[in-house]
Parts: C-alpha cells; sequence; structure tokens
C-alpha cells in the first residue's frame, strides 16, 4: 500500500505544491524515476498492460502492501504472503525521448510523458487514448496534505466500480467517498458510503468504446469527483482526493471491461474458489440466537423444519448473539444457556449438511471477561496521545478496543482465539462481522504497521481484510486441506482472495430490491464476483408477500444466497412465512440449486480471471452503447440474461435485449428474438423473466439437488444454442477440500461448432471422478429438425413419439413447440463428439 510518514504529515510546513514541471529521470533496477518541481513518480511496467505511476511529495517509496499479490519488486511485507504473493520481473518498454516527451512502448500499451505542461497519457496499441492526467495540474498536495489527482474525462464517459456503492451503475457526474461504514438501514439509491472501501474503477469511453481501470493503491480516507464539478479555466476533468501518502496509482489496460477486471485480479488477488456449501442456500436470522435459552434446538428445528417443507440448505449464519455474556456481545465466548454443548451442537449440524458459519467481531468490550487477557498480550490499537494503552470506541453495549491485525503477535492470538473457540469446535465457516473500525474516530490511533508504525487513518481498510485472512489461516492451519469459507461485511481492495461478501445491513423496501442489484454487479466490476445481499431485507418491518417472492426470485441469482433479518417488528423472514406463495418461493430456491453445475463452473472461473457471476451488462456487451447506463438487468453468468420484476403490481416487463445476437425466451418454448430491442413480455408472480444468449452452453443438474455440498449431479442437462465456434468450460471438483490444488478436478472444455452439421466436442481433464452419468442435450434449432444424431461414430436413435422418447435410455427427438431437439444418452466417460446434422434431406426425391 501507499506508505506515508506520520510525523512529516504533522510536521510539514503546509503550503501547497503542485507538479508542473519535469526536472529529469534516472533509471532505476524495473522502473524509472521522474522527477519534478516537487516530487518524484516512479513509473513501474508490471506487465506490458499494467503501468504503475507512483507520484511521492515525501520522496519515501518504501514498499509495504498487504493487497498486491502479483508484484515486480522486493517488499517489506512479502514474508506475511509467502504462497500468495507472486513476484515477476517487470516489462521493459521501448524508450524514446525527445524534446517535449518520453515515449514508454510494450507493444500492447504506450505510455507518453508530456514534460511541459507535465502530464501522463496512455495508449492501446491501436493509438487510441485510454486515460490522460490534467495536464499542467496532474498531481497535488495542499497544504492540509491531502493529496489529488485529476484526469482528463469526456461529458459523456462511463465509470463503473469504485466498491460497494448506492444509486445507478454508472457513475457519471457522482461524488464518491471511499470510506467504510456500519450503514445498518442505508437508503440504497443515494447513501455514501457503505461497508467497503475499493479505489478502484472503469473508465468507458462512449466515443471508442475501449476501457481502462485505475486503481489508487492507497487506503486513507479518500473521495472521487466524477465529473460533478466544472471549472472554465480547464478542459472537462475527474479527480480522486486522500487525506495522505502517496498518489499511487495503476493503469490497468486491456481494452475490454473483462480484459480490465482480470488485470485488476491479477494485482490484488484472485477471488477465492470457495466451497461449494458457500454457494447453497445460508439460512439465518438474528432470532434463533438471541432466545433466552435452548437457541441450538430451535437452530436445529429450523433446518428440519427446511427439510420438511422441500426447501434445501447448506448452512447457518450464526449471529452473534452466542456470545452473549450478562447480556453483552463477548467475542470467543459461548453462552451455554442458549447453547449447551457446542461441540455436539455443531457436529448435529454437519450432520444435517447445514455448517454453522459464526459471527466474529473485531471490537471488545472493556467489559469483556477475558479483556485483560487480551490487553496483557497487547493485541490492540493504541491511543494516539498515549501509546501505552489502547484506543477507545464505541461497541455494541459500550466502550470497546480494536484488535491490531497489522500485528503479527496479534494475528497469531487471533488465530488461535479462532481456533480454539470455533475451528476445532466443528466448523471450517467464519463470518467475519462489523469489521469497519468505524467507531475508532481517532484517526491517529496507532497501528503496528508490522513494526514501522502507522495510524488507524492509514490502514483502517487493511484491517477487516488481514482479519480474513486470519479466518482462512485458522482453518488451513487446523486441517491443511480443508477449504475455508470466509464471510465478511467490510473489506478493501483485495477482499475477493479471502471472502464472500454481501452488501450489508439493507432496509426492507422494494427500493433496497431493486437498487441492491447494481450494488451486487458494480462489485462484480470492481474485482469481487461472490457478493449478495440479505434476501428479505435486514432492517425494517417483515417484507410483504409479494416483496419476498420477488426478491428470492432476484436472489437466486446472486454468489451469496442467505435470507437474514432484525425485523423491527418481532416477525422472522423464513421462505414459509407466507403459505400461499410457500411453492413460488420453493420453486425459485430449487431453480438455484439444479444450476449447480452452471454456477460452481462460473465460481471457478471468478477464481481465475476475476470474471464476475452476477455480470452488468455492459461487461459482455461493451460494444453495445444501450446498455451502458443499464442497471437493473444483469447477466447470470456468460449466457443468462435476467430482467427480474423489481415493482410492485407488475403484469408486464420491459426488456432490452442485447445487440449482436439472438435471445431465447426461457419461459416461452424458447421464443426468439433479435437483440438490440426492447420488447415487453407478460409476467405473474411466478414470472423469472430469463432469456438464453445466442452462442450459450448451459450446465444444469436434472436430479435435484438439496444440498450443494453433500448431493452430486448425476443427470446432465446441457441448454445449447449454436452460434459460430464457441468455447464453455464446465468444472467441478469435491467443493470441500483442496484436493483441487493436486489435480483432483473434472473440468470439461466443450466445443460448439456451428454448422450444417453442429458438433459438440467434449474433452475433460483431471483425476476427480466424474459424477454425471447420463447427459442431455437440449439444442434450440428453430429452422427445422435434424436429419441425423451420432455419438462418436455411433448413430442415436430417432423418436417420433415422445412417450417412447421418455422411456428410452438414449436417442433423440425434435421438440415441435420448443423447436429443439433434444439427445440423451449415458456419459460416456471419456472425450468424445456429438454431431446433429442439419443437412438437407429430400425426402420426395428418394
Amino acid at each position: 500500500m501507499a506508505d506515508t510518514n506520520p510525523e512529516y504529515n504533522r510536521n510539514e510546513e503546509s503550503t501547497m505544491e503542485i507538479c508542473t514541471r519535469y526536472v529529469g529521470m534516472d533509471s532505476l533496477e524495473g522502473g524509472y524515476l521522474i522527477h519534478t518541481n516537487c516530487a518524484d513518480i516512479k513509473v513501474c511496467f508490471v506487465t506490458d498492460e499494467i503501468v504503475r505511476l507512483r507520484a511521492s511529495f515525501d520522496k519515501e517509496l518504501a514498499e509495504e502492501s498487504y493487497i498486491l499479490m502479483t508484484t515486480a519488486w522486493a517488499d517489506r511485507l512479502d514474508s506475511l504472503f509467502e504462497g500468495e504473493r507472486t513476484r515477476v520481473a517487470p516489462c521493459q518498454p521501448a524508450v524514446c525521448e525527445t524534446e517535449g516527451e518520453i515515449t514508454f512502448d510494450t507493444g500492447k500499451v504506450k505510455l507518453v510523458l508530456q514534460k511541459a505542461p507535465l502530464n501522463f497519457r496512455l495508449y492501446n496499441a491501436a493509438g487510441e487514448l485510454l486515460y490522460s492526467d490534467l495536464p499542467g495540474n496532474p498531481y497535488t498536495l495542499d497544504s492540509n496534505r491531502r493529496i489529488t489527482h485529476y484526469t482528463r474525462m469526456e461529458e459523456d464517459d462511463c465509470f463503473y466500480g469504485f466498491g460497494e456503492k448506492t444509486g445507478l451503475l454508472n457513475k457519471n457526474k457522482a461524488f464518491l467517498r471511499e470510506r467504510a461504514t456500519d450503514a445498518m438501514g442505508y437508503d440504497a439509491t443515494k447513501m455514501d458510503t457503505l461497508y467497503k472501501h475499493i479505489p478502484f474503477y472503469i473508465r468507458l469511453s462512449r466515443a471508442t468504446h475501449k476501457a481502462v481501470g485505475l486503481f489508487y493503491h492507497n487506503f486513507y480516507e479518500s473521495s472521487f469527483n466524477m465529473g460533478c464539478e466544472k471549472s472554465n479555466y480547464w478542459p472537462r476533468y475527474s479527480y480522486w482526493q486522500a487525506d495522505g501518502g502517496d498518489i499511487d496509482l495503476f493503469l490497468l489496460a486491456g481494452d475490454t471491461i473483462a480484459r480490465v477486471v482480470d488485470n485488476y485480479t491479477l494485482l490484488t488477488g484472485r477471488p477465492a474458489l470457495l466451497p461449494k456449501r458457500a454457494l447453497g442456500y445460508q439460512g439465518s436470522s438474528m432470532y434463533y440466537p438471541e432466545l433466552e435459552k435452548d437457541s441450538d434446538d430451535a437452530v436445529l428445528g429450523f433446518i428440519d423444519t427446511i427439510k420438511e417443507e422441500g426447501f434445501p440448505i447448506d448452512g447457518f449464519h450464526l449471529s452473534s448473539g452466542y456470545t452473549s455474556y450478562n447480556n453483552k456481545r463477548c467475542v470467543f465466548t459461548w453462552n451455554t444457556e442458549r447453547f449447551k454443548d457446542p461441540r455436539a451442537y455443531f457436529a448435529a449440524m454437519n450432520e444435517k449438511g447445514a455448517q454453522n458459519v459464526p459471527n466474529i467481531k473485531p471490537g471488545v468490550l472493556v467489559c469483556h471477561p477475558w479483556f485483560d487477557q487480551f490487553n496483557a498480550q497487547d493485541v490492540f490499537v493504541k491511543d494516539s496521545k498515549n501509546p501505552d494503552t489502547y484506543a477507545v470506541g464505541a461497541w455494541w453495549g459500550g466502550d470497546g478496543a480494536f484488535w491490531d491485525f497489522t500485528k503479527p503477535e496479534a494475528r497469531e492470538n487471533w488465530k488461535k482465539y479462532v481456533t480454539d473457540s470455533l475451528v476445532d469446535v466443528g466448523t471450517n465457516s467464519i463470518w467475519n462481522d462489523n469489521c469497519e473500525y468505524d467507531s475508532l474516530l481517532d484517526k491517529d490511533a496507532v497501528c503496528c504497521f508490522d513494526g514501522k508504525g502507522g495510524t488507524i487513518g492509514q490502514l483502517k481498510p487493511i484491517m477487516s481484510t488481514l482479519m480474513c485472512k486470519m479466518s482462512n489461516d485458522a482453518v488451513k492451519a487446523h486441517d491443511p486441506n480443508a477449504r475455508p469459507y470466509s464471510v465478511c461485511r467490510s473489506g478493501s481492495a483485495g477482499i475477493q482472495r479471502y471472502a464472500q461478501t454481501w452488501a450489508g445491513d439493507n432496509y426492507t423496501s422494494w427500493t433496497s430490491l431493486k437498487y441492491n442489484i447494481p450494488i451486487i454487479t458494480g462489485m462484480g466490476l470492481s474485482g469481487q464476483p461472490n457478493e449478495g445481499c440479505d434476501i428479505g431485507g435486514f432492517a425494517g418491518p417483515a417484507p410483504t408477500e409479494e416483496l419476498f417472492v420477488r426478491w428470492v426470485q432476484q436472489g437466486i441469482f446472486q454468489a451469496r444466497f442467505s435470507i437474514h433479518s432484525a425485523s423491527n417488528d418481532n416477525t422472522v423472514t423464513e421462505p414459509w412465512m407466507f403459505r400461499d406463495s410457500a411453492d413460488l418461493i420453493r420453486d425459485a430456491i430449487l431453480l438455484r440449486y439444479r444450476f449447480t453445475p452452471y454456477l460452481y463452473s462460473h465460481e471457478y472461473a471468478a477464481s481465475q480471471t476475476g470474471a464476475p457471476i452476477m455480470r452488468a451488462l455492459v461487461y459482455e456487451f461493451q460494444d453495445d452503447p444501450a446498455v451502458y447506463d443499464e442497471s437493473f438487468e444483469f447477466m447470470f453468468g456468460r449466457d443468462i440474461l435476467v430482467a427480474n420484476v423489481v415493482e410492485p403490481g407488475v403484469t408486464s416487463q420491459k426488456v432490452y435485449l442485447p445487440a449482436g445476437c439472438k435471445w431465447y425466451d426461457w419461459n416461452n418454448k424458447f421464443a426468439c428474438y433479435e437483440g438490440g430491442q426492447t420488447i415487453e413480455i407478460p409476467v405473474t408472480m411466478a414470472s423469472i423473466p430469463m432469456f438464453v444468449r445466442e452462442g450459450a452452453c448451459i450446465a444444469m443438474a436434472d436430479n435435484q439437488l438439496m444440498c450443494m455440498e453433500k448431493d452430486h449431479t448425476t443427470d446432465l442437462h446441457l441448454i445449447v444454442a449454436p452460434k459460430g465456434v464457441t468455447t464453455t468450460v464446465l468444472y467441478d471438483d469435491d467443493g470441500v477440500t483442496n484436493d483441487f490444488t493436486a489435480g483432483v478436478y473434472h473440468k470439461t472444455t466443450i466445443t460448439t461448432t456451428q454448422g450444417e452439421r453442429v458438433t459438440m466436442d467434449f474433452a475433460s481433464e483431471g483425476s476427480y471422478t466424474d459424477t454425471v452419468e447420463r447427459i442431455k442435450v437440449e439444442m434450440i434449432a428453430k429452422e427445422k429438425s435434424p436429419f441425423w444424431v451420432t455419438l462418436g461414430d455411433r448413430k442415436l436413435e430417432h423418436f417420433l413419439n415422445r412417450r417412447k422418447f421418455d422411456a428410452a435410455a438414449e436417442g433423440w427427438y425434435y421438440s415441435q413447440s420448443k423447436k429443439a431437439v433434444e439427445v440423451k444418452y449415458a456419459n460416456p466417460k471419456q472425450d468424445c463428439r456429438l454431431t446433429v446434422s442439419f443437412e438437407q434431406f429430400d425426402l420426395i426425391g428418394m
């Protein structure tokens, strides 16, 4: 992270400094040092598409990052991230200097330093401008020691990302703060800030359709002004401003949003491949752990009721009531009136296939029964005026001290408490909550910073990310082959490599349902694919029946799927709470479970490139400007467009179908529509509007899974809409262990080639045993029925009678109602080719 010297910030003369003049350049090992009239700017090409520009007014330029996972330099904290951080050789660009400019060319990008007026510009290989400083005023340090970076913009540029933000997806003309807060019951349209601190965004040009990413490697409180300020003396500009540190900017090229996200997660860490249970339904409510006694029996009864009612489940988020001590929440303690035998309770939950995800918090009340023990271990953030004692902030139930995760000894102690109190008791899942450090108001409170010393103002967002790392490390130390599941409410850039996150304590309203969509997709464009929101709303009253149905129908597409509430009207939000709509709720959740092969394959893809699971349309359709401002439709993975009903009393729904392909209505016999138009479809309470993208290959389970962790797909259903040549990767492993890192996985690459003969080539790798026994391919074919179908060199029988086809073990049938060919066969358990021939057959001529 961009470092600072706290003494420098306090004692330096309060005069403003503006970088205006180029003075000279020195070559460094792995980079270049640009000298200006008041700051040094270090330039490094991490790769041929990732450029680092670090403007430092104190010129210290120390390397000490808790966030960067791909570096081209030695870092003071490398040992903390052994096995996680990758050191690469920096790219060596061709350098050309003239009287007025210095050009650095990697072949992929060209960085141009204009000497007067001072500014940097970045071009892609085609010579298109991706990024430019504001010439003559790019980097400033004001008299309050705040740093500001000004960049050029066009009036209609699109800006996406910024982490977890309310409002519409495109943040053009927005003013945004990066400051993680505990924003319970927030307004999802206007409030700022929420729970995450991720100073990263993507700029998309409407003129060129090209994208570039800007990541500010600095975790002081900061703000983004994305064009809501204007001055007649300057061309249109945006700016980022922070309370301290360096302007440590990474420019992420690649032209496409997908490539920018790929580069960002290469830099800050690939998203975790979560265990399968993390993608299943996570039951939760603050009601059960707050009962006076026998909360354990109540939770076990909830799991039994879930199963009796025919709902699937994979886990239970255990709220902090289990730690109640004298009616105060005291982390790592157990209330044995509520949970008589925690070890037996955990074992019973695991047996039911619903592992507990217990809540822990980094704040410790001064009345905690172990407080003196913690304090003697010297684990807390320190008071700025008296660094021999702990800093105090408001906490649940009184004053509290806060764990310092930048201190090695504090990290080790935290891991020990997590292990002894929870992991060894019987869980590999941890819910890291209330970790914004929001109530620690003294920004000068002292942190260890791994021996160097720093302030909470400098390091606050890092705490939650390190907290999640410690949860995972505790699980892996206890059982090296266990795959951890961490959930976190807060987080800095890089949180994606440790935890699944959610959009905090949302308010129960139609507004939250609707605007949680761009919050989630915005996080997806910020490198975190594993985001969700509390379904049904957390704060406020119980949802109405219609709102709850629509929220579940929306929630089944989120990476995190949890119905979690603390309603203020003494109700408990549960799947069966409205008997007349219980079937609709059940059907939606069961549909999510049938999507398990598709969902888990996208979870794997996310771990490789950062690709979101719930995707903003602009991620997939960057060449269609009509989607640039779309906030509420989204793609579920690559191949399914979702346009859910998010307004009350709706009987029809308008849907924009992006240009560039055909679309097939999931709910209406694959009715075909050309892209680039808005259609209107009728909807009922049962409707979940979905459209299959031309070129799709969608994997589903035809056998109904009821537990993602314990059940397996035996009957694979592939929905295929051929277009050109498309490649789809289906991924599976045991979903529980880390054996996949040793090759124990099953990855099938399906290459579908369109033509008179549509071929599907299946090529598999990995040593995990394929659980699929039977395969059904449903191929959309609107123009005509096939002539013949072969599997390998063997022709499959053609059935003209539906009943006989259904009774057969293999063969094919053309559905006239759907205009789709259905093919089924036993899984050959080897590489093979399926060929569906649409060649002309002249029956009369024969």
